[in-house]
Order: structure tokens, then C-alpha cells, then sequence
């Protein structure tokens, strides 16, 4: 095994750890937001829903379907032009994060829609019940009781984006996983390769605990 050049690149290696981080926090927020609108959508559309429409529950769900399964190196070659509009380009960390969005907010909808689903009905009833709107019962019933669920479906979330970045430099992006596919795989330096790896690896256990505590605690309320 030759010498690692890891000595010389620990000044990009902190970029790009820095990259990764504020791409995965961006994406989650503005793809998080879509994602919750379109969970909410899906579950209140659907038959015995608060807002119960087949019409609307059809679009959303072909819209979800439609989009969710394609991979996500294929999806960025394919949102392109759209990114060229939006953003001004079609790559670096500007079109990265523009696709991410997209895909983060079509897989967060149905992480929200299955843990909207598991509110008791009963619940909601009794909101109904005493003449709580069907607003305010999204609001104040149905958000709140889910909460503990949705928290470690969006930290599932965090983890699957910082998964999808290491694409990102097809497009030009940057991000440990770009550090390591151009510095350690394919200049053949395993240390570079394995540093990457495991600072992935902290970021993940990281927020992985994070979320699992906030969890816990909102679920013993």
C-alpha cells in the first residue's frame, strides 16, 4: 500500500465535511417542509380522512409513486433543466441541494403519511366531538400525537440524505462522500477513503442518538 496523501488533505477534508452539513441541513428543512405538506396532504385526503377527496387522494398518490421510486443518481440527471431554471445551474452544490429537496420531499411524504396513520381515531373523535375544527384538530391533535414517530422518521430521513450525497459530484457537488470517491478511491489511498468514512459514520451515530433522545422523551409525555 503506498503512503497516504491524507497529511496534505485535511484542509478539503474539513470543506467538504462542511459541505455535506450545511447540503443534508438546507435539504432537510425546505425538503422536510415539502414533505410534511405532502404527508398531510396524503393523509387527510385519503377515504375516512378529515379532508376526505379520491380525486385529490389519486393525484397525490400518483405524484408520490411517481417520483419516489426512481434512483436518485438517475432523478438528478433528470431534474437537470428544471435545476438550470430554479437555481441559474445545472451543477455544483446549487443543483445538489435543488434535487435533494425533490427527492427528500417525495420520500419524506409517505414517512409523514405512515405515522399520521398510527393516530388513534378515537382521538380525533373526541376533537370533533366538542366542535374542534378540522384544522385545529391537524393542528393540535393529530401533529402533536404523531410528533414522537415523525422525530425519528425525519432523523431516518438525515441519515438516507447523507446517503445521497455521496453522488453528489456526478453533478459537480461537493461533501465527504465526493472527498472520498476523488481523493481516496480513485487516487487509491484507503486512509483517505476510511477517514471519510468514519466521519460519516460519527455524523450519522451523532444524530442517530439525537434523535432517538428527543424521541424518547416526547413519546414519555
Amino acid at each position: 500500500m503506498t503512503d497516504s496523501n491524507m497529511g496534505q488533505l485535511w484542509p478539503l477534508f474539513w470543506e467538504a465535511a462542511w459541505e455535506t452539513l450545511y447540503i443534508v441541513a438546507i435539504t432537510l428543512t425546505l425538503g422536510g417542509l415539502l414533505g410534511l405538506l405532502l404527508g398531510l396532504g396524503l393523509y387527510v385526503t385519503r377515504s375516512g380522512g378529515l379532508y376526505a377527496s379520491r380525486p385529490v387522494s389519486v393525484v397525490l398518490n400518483v405524484l408520490v409513486n411517481f417520483f419516489r421510486p426512481i434512483p436518485f443518481v438517475i432523478f438528478i440527471a433528470a431534474v437537470q433543466p428544471f435545476a438550470r431554471v430554479v437555481v441559474g445551474t445545472g451543477i455544483g452544490n446549487p443543483a445538489i441541494i435543488f434535487a435533494l429537496t425533490l427527492a427528500a420531499a417525495f420520500g419524506i411524504s409517505r414517512i409523514v403519511e405512515q405515522n399520521l396513520v398510527t393516530v388513534d381515531p378515537g382521538v380525533i373523535e373526541a376533537a370533533r366531538s366538542v366542535g374542534a375544527s378540522r384544522a385545529r384538530i391537524v393542528r393540535t391533535v393529530v401533529l402533536p400525537e404523531a410528533l414522537g414517530p415523525l422525530v425519528l422518521g425525519y432523523t431516518f430521513a438525515f441519515v438516507a440524505l447523507v446517503d445521497m450525497t455521496a453522488v453528489a459530484g456526478v453533478v459537480g457537488g461537493g461533501g465527504l462522500g465526493n472527498f472520498a470517491l476523488q481523493y481516496g478511491f480513485r487516487q487509491f489511498d484507503t486512509v483517505v477513503t476510511w477517514t471519510a468514512v468514519i466521519a460519516i459514520v460519527v455524523l450519522v451515530q451523532v444524530v442517530q442518538l439525537a434523535g432517538n433522545t428527543t424521541a424518547r422523551r416526547i413519546l414519555r409525555r
